[in-house]
């Protein structure tokens, strides 16, 4: 019977035996962990030839004949430019390549306009105000770098074709302040949007009160399809071109990594943007650092080689993740089909399921898994500040649990649900 449809008696009694379940699996003594998107470890297995001799001692050499071991090459090899450039769905002269983290890169870039400005206009720091727009359900560490600079978030509801552009397009008209957007623009975390040609355009040519207003688009799951079927990969149109198209050529930052691709805190990262931006860029890099880890990329550029080798390798990724993608939806809706007010994406892509329960339940939801020994991302973690307005959204990372681990979390995280959606429905009774 659908909770909506249940006499307070009998909410009652669905609620003692839910409590009755919960206890149960406290009892276990369980830690299971779906709080961020790791891959597993049969993910990092896949990865494991990069410890081996890929490069020998006598190939330490670039195809420019630069010697990897030594300093130098601020910007990247010639080889892992164009590896990367698949990542950033770039031209390999658009590309900077850089050390691990896209998310190290995102703050540095950041901090370069905070600090000197872009563009040849005034460093951030030194105006009065600076807001950023958030697309939400949205990225919990692209909110903390803006939070952490002081800037002030303005989240903007996602469709199912990106951030509302109606709402975008009217917050960057008229204010100079609003400096930039955040964008995951495949396979967004946590929703599992990817955004449509019209957002894309839309965004590359808006009208915009400030002429240095950029775009931070985070490429972080461009190849990281689930499913080998082309018609479901659908190509996002690139920011760049469509930002040159419209005569705002500096408007993008576009960032990626191998992060979820290799090992995480050991493969690369690269930033992709107009010559003036680029520049800009390697000026100030100049005096951070005089060059990345040059025999990581010989590494990288051997394992994966090129962009069809990639894809193979992501392939591979596919076939672990998949599964537990599929178990997910599968436990979602046959638990929640008589529980009101539940729904939750379907991603063909990326690293997350964006689950939308009851209004003001979230929070209640989290603290019961965690009662029962299953760890998630904090409720409201997917809006600024941690301040989901329905108290509703929760992010789950299906990938790091082995498939049996993750068949006995998913029946925590519905049994905590309907427990909390009863309790609601009793309280309102």
């Amino acid at each position: 019977m659908n909770i909506a449809d249940m006499t307070p008696a009998e909410l009652q009694a669905q609620k003692v035996s839910l409590e009755q379940q919960h206890q149960a699996f406290v009892a276990k003594g369980l830690a299971l962990n779906m709080a961020r998107g790791k891959p597993s470890r049969a993910q990092l297995d896949l990865s494991m030839m990069l410890l081996s001799d890929i490069v020998a001692t006598d190939e330490c050499f670039a195809e420019d004949g630069t010697d990897a071991r030594n300093y130098g090459v601020l910007d990247g090899l010639p080889e892992a430019k164009r590896l990367m450039a698949c990542f950033l769905d770039d031209e390999p002269e658009n590309v900077i390549v850089l050390g691990n983290s896209s998310l190290n890169a995102m703050y540095d870039a950041l901090a370069r306009c905070w600090m000197f400005g872009t563009g040849g206009h005034a460093p951030w720091s030194t105006l009065d105000q600076v807001k950023w727009i958030c697309p939400s359900p949205g990225y919990d560490r692209h909110f903390a770098i803006t939070e952490a600079f002081g800037i002030e978030m303005v989240p903007v509801a996602m469709t199912q074709d990106g951030p509302d552009m109606d709402d975008v397009e009217r917050l960057v008209a008229d204010d100079a302040s609003v400096k930039g957007i955040w964008c995951v623009p495949q396979y967004g975390n946590p929703t599992g949007v990817t955004y449509s040609d019209e957002t894309v355009e839309r965004l590359a040519a808006m009208a915009c009160a400030a002429p240095d207003f950029r775009i931070f688009w985070d490429n972080a799951y461009g190849v990281h399809h689930l499913y080998a079927d082309p018609d479901r990969q659908r190509k996002v149109v690139d920011i760049r071109p469509a930002c040159e198209r419209a005569g705002n050529p500096n408007r993008p930052f576009k960032f990626a990594s191998t992060s979820k691709v290799t090992f995480p805190g050991s493969g690369l990262a690269a930033f992709a943007s107009s010559a003036e931006n680029l520049a800009e860029a390697k000026r100030a890099m100049g005096v951070q650092t005089i060059g990345h880890d040059k025999i990581n990329q010989l590494r990288h550029v051997a394992f994966l080689e090129d962009a069809e080798g990639i894809a193979a390798h992501m392939q591979r990724h596919a076939d672990i993740i998949r599964p537990k993608f599929e178990l997910v939806a599968r436990k979602l809706a046959e638990a929640l089909a008589d529980v009101p007010d539940c729904s939750w994406s379907t991603p063909l892509g990326g690293y997350f399921i964006s689950f939308d329960a009851p209004e003001n339940t979230a929070k209640r939801i989290v603290a019961l898994a965690k009662e029962a020994g299953v760890t998630m991302t904090g409720a409201g973690a997917t809006y600024p500040y941690g301040r989901d307005p329905r108290d509703s959204n929760i992010r789950i990372a299906p990938t790091l649990p082995p498939l049996e681990e993750l068949d006995e979390a998913m029946d925590v995280f519905v049994t905590c649900v309907k427990l909390a959606a009863v309790e609601k429905a009793l309280a309102e009774a």
